[in-house]
C-alpha cells in the first residue's frame, strides 16, 4: 500500500468498540452521502469503522470522517481490456484491420502519400522519365487508397456491430458464454471486476473485520470473497450487502460495452446468496430483490434520508444559494441537486424557462464542465434564458438541507427507467427536509408518494407541457404544498438519517448479538474533511 496523504489531524487513540466494520464502496467516497452518513453514524454508535473507497492514482489517501477512518485505495484497471478494440474476425469481416487504430493509421498514411504526390506533380521539369514515374505513383496511390478504404469500411462496420447490444453478433456471443458458464460468465464478459478485488483484498484481510458492509454490486463480490477468506482463517466475519440500485433496470453507464450489464447481473447473482444480511433503499426494491435472488429474508429498508442534527458541530457557514445565483429574495428558484446526465431529464427545466417568466433554475452539480451540462448551457443561450440558469457546486452533506431551503421548488425530472421507478432517492428527502414543494416526474415510487402526501405536483416524464403545468401550479400556491410538512410532523422525523441509522445499527447488532447496544446512541459527528459532498448514490 503506497504511503497515504494525511488530510486531517492525527488519528484518535483507539477505544473499546462494539466490533470492527469495514465498509466497501466503489468510488472516492466524497460524492456519496449514503456511505458517509453510514460510516459516521456507526462510528458514533460505538463501532470501529473503516470505510474503503478507491482512487485512480498510484497513491492512496486517508482522512477521518467523524470517528470513522476513510481510506482511498489505488485502483488500476489492468484487466479492463476492451475486447471490441481488437476487431479482427477472419470469417465475419475478413478484410478488417486488427484494431481501429490501425485503420486510422493506414487511412492517414494514404492521405499523406497523396498529398506528397500532389506536391511532386506541381514541381516543374524532369522530362518523360519523371512523367512516367509520377504516373506510376498516381496509379499506385489510387489503388492503395481504394484498398485501404475497403478495409477501413469493414473495420468500422465490425466495430459498430460489436458495440451494438442489439446486433446478432453480440447477442450470440453473450448467450454462448451465459449458456456455457451460467453466473460465472462475468469472468469472460468483464474481467475488470477482478481489478477491484485486487485493490481491496489485502487491506480487508489485514483489518480482520467482524462485519463487511459491501455497498452495491461491485463490492458484493469483493466482500463475499473476503468473508470466505476470513472464515478459512477461523474468523466469524459477517457480510452485509447494501443494495442501492436495481441492477437489471439501470441504464448502462457511458462507454459500457454490450456485455457489461449481463456481466454485472451474473456477478450479482453469483454472490447475492453469500450475504448474511441485505439492506436496501426502498420497499419496492426489497421486494424485487427477494423475487430476483430468492433471498431467505426480506431486505431491511434503510432510506437515503438526510442528516437532520441541526447546526450542532457545524464548523463552516452554509453558503447562500440565492447569493450564488445572484438573485434577491423575491426571485423564484427551481432547484435540482445531484448527478447530471441525460436520463435525469434536466433539459425539460431549461426548455420550459421561456414559458415560465421570472423563474430561475439552479443546478447543484459536481461539475459544470461535462458535455451534457455544456449542452444545457448552450441551449439556454439559444433560448435567451442563460441569465436565469445557474450552475452551483456541491456543498458538504451536513449543509445540503439548509442550502436547498433557500429555493422555492425542488425538481426531480427523472426519466422512466425501470431503476428510477423503485426508489425514494436522496434528493427527494433533502427537498422534503428543506420544506420545498416538489415537482417530480411520474415514476412509481416518488410520483406515488407526492400524490399521497400532497407535497408537490407530478408530471408526465419528458412532457414539456405537463412540466410547465406542474410548475405553474406550485408557483400559484406554494404554501399549500409546504403546509404538508407542518400538518404531518412525524413524516420528516421518519425521513431522517438519525432514524435510519438506528435501523442500520439493528442490522449490525442482529449479526453480532454480543455487540447489541444498551446505551442511547450518540449523535453522529459532522465530517472533519472538506470534501464530503452531496451524494448521488441511490438515484437510480
Amino acid at each position: 500500500m503506497p504511503t497515504e496523504d494525511k488530510l486531517t489531524e492525527e488519528e484518535p487513540e483507539p477505544v473499546a468498540s462494539r466490533g470492527r466494520i469495514v465498509m466497501l464502496v466503489d468510488n472516492d467516497v466524497v460524492g456519496d452521502s449514503r456511505v458517509q452518513k453510514a460510516a459516521a453514524s456507526s462510528a458514533a454508535a460505538g463501532w470501529e469503522v473503516h470505510l474503503l473507497g478507491c482512487v485512480l492514482s498510484r497513491r492512496g489517501r486517508s482522512w477521518m470522517l467523524g470517528g470513522a477512518r476513510v481510506r482511498l485505495l489505488p485502483l488500476r484497471h489492468t484487466l479492463r481490456r476492451n475486447r471490441h478494440s481488437v476487431v479482427r474476425a477472419t470469417l465475419r469481416r475478413p478484410l478488417a484491420y486488427a484494431h481501429p487504430s490501425v485503420a486510422n493509421y493506414r487511412r492517414r498514411l494514404v492521405q499523406s502519400r497523396r498529398a506528397d504526390l500532389a506536391a511532386s506533380r506541381i514541381t516543374p521539369g524532369g522530362g518523360p522519365v519523371r512523367g512516367a514515374w509520377l504516373l506510376t505513383r498516381r496509379v499506385s496511390a489510387r489503388l492503395q487508397a481504394r484498398w485501404v478504404a475497403v478495409r477501413v469500411h469493414q473495420t468500422e462496420s465490425l466495430t459498430a456491430a460489436r458495440n451494438d447490444p442489439r446486433s446478432p453478433l453480440e447477442r450470440c456471443a453473450i448467450r454462448f458464454w451465459q449458456a456455457l458458464l451460467g453466473d460465472r460468465a462475468w469472468r469472460v464478459l468483464d474481467r475488470n471486476l477482478w481489478d477491484w478485488d485486487g485493490a481491496y483484498r489485502r487491506v480487508i484481510d489485514e483489518l480482520e473485520p467482524d462485519i463487511i458492509h459491501a455497498n452495491d454490486f461491485r463490492m458484493l463480490g469483493v466482500g463475499a470473497r473476503a468473508a470466505r477468506r476470513a472464515h478459512a482463517r477461523g474468523l466469524q466475519t459477517k457480510l452485509v450487502w447494501d443494495v442501492h440500485e436495481f441492477l437489471p433496470g439501470i441504464k448502462p453507464w457511458g462507454g459500457a460495452q454490450p456485455g457489461w450489464l449481463p456481466a454485472m447481473c451474473a456477478y450479482e447473482r453469483e454472490y447475492a446468496g453469500a450475504a448474511d444480511a441485505v439492506v436496501t433503499v426502498s420497499d419496492v426494491l426489497a421486494d424485487r430483490l427477494v423475487e430476483r435472488h430468492g433471498l431467505r429474508h426480506r431486505p431491511t429498508v434503510v432510506l437515503n434520508a438526510p442528516l437532520t442534527g441541526g447546526d450542532a458541530g457545524r464548523t463552516e457557514p452554509v453558503p447562500d444559494l440565492r447569493e450564488l445565483c445572484g438573485v434577491g429574495p423575491d426571485a423564484q428558484i427551481a432547484v435540482y441537486s445531484g448527478r447530471a446526465c441525460v436520463q435525469r431529464g434536466l433539459d425539460v427545466m431549461i426548455e420550459a424557462l421561456p414559458r415560465l417568466p421570472g423563474l430561475h433554475v439552479a443546478l447543484v452539480v459536481s461539475t459544470a464542465r461535462s458535455e451534457y451540462l455544456r449542452g444545457l448551457r448552450g441551449r439556454a443561450v439559444e433560448l435567451d434564458v442563460a441569465d436565469r440558469v445557474h450552475m452551483l457546486p456541491y456543498v458538504p452533506f451536513d449543509q445540503v438541507v439548509p442550502f436547498l431551503a433557500a429555493a422555492d421548488i425542488g425538481v426531480i425530472p427523472i426519466h422512466r427507467w425501470p431503476n428510477h421507478e423503485i426508489a425514494l432517492i436522496t434528493k427527494f428527502f433533502e427537498y422534503s427536509h428543506a420544506r420545498l414543494p416538489i415537482v417530480v416526474s411520474d415514476v412509481e415510487a416518488m410520483g406515488g408518494m407526492v400524490k399521497a402526501t400532497g407535497q408537490g405536483e407530478v408530471f408526465h416524464a419528458e412532457d414539456l407541457d405537463d412540466y410547465v403545468r406542474a410548475v405553474e401550479a406550485v408557483r400559484g400556491d406554494p404554501q399549500r404544498y409546504r403546509a404538508v410538512y407542518d400538518d404531518r410532523p412525524g413524516l420528516l422525523h421518519e425521513w431522517s438519517w438519525e432514524v435510519q441509522a438506528e435501523v442500520l445499527d439493528g442490522v449490525y447488532s442482529g449479526l453480532l448479538p454480543a455487540a447489541a447496544r444498551t446505551a442511547p446512541p450518540a449523535t453522529p459527528a459532522p465530517p472533519m474533511s472538506g470534501g464530503d459532498l452531496i451524494g448521488a448514490q441511490g438515484e437510480g
